[in-house]
């Protein structure tokens, strides 16, 4: 486990993205780091990348399989427009 301090402007650069993104402070930290780790020439995994995704649709029970590519598609073109907007 690792403690990080942050200045002021930083932290609330983190919390505006915790806001955006819907995720916790470790999940957009982690994915920062993930990211540069990938600018240094690092291999990120698939499921790394995915990640952020993984566990967002809630089915309320139901085992739905029928659709699924195009829902993902939605999912994922809906939180980059969210991004992009933010």
């Amino acid at each position: 486990m690792t403690t990080v301090r942050l200045d002021v402007k930083t932290e609330a650069a983190l919390k505006r993205l915790t806001l955006r993104r819907g995720q916790t402070k470790s999940e957009v930290i982690r994915d920062a780091i993930a990211r540069l780790a990938g600018e240094e020439g690092e291999q990120v995994s698939t499921y790394d990348k995915l990640r952020p995704f993984i566990g967002v649709i809630d089915s309320g029970g139901r085992q739905l399989s029928e659709g699924t590519g195009q829902k993902l598609r939605e999912l994922l073109e809906k939180k980059q427009h969210a991004r992009r907007s933010g």
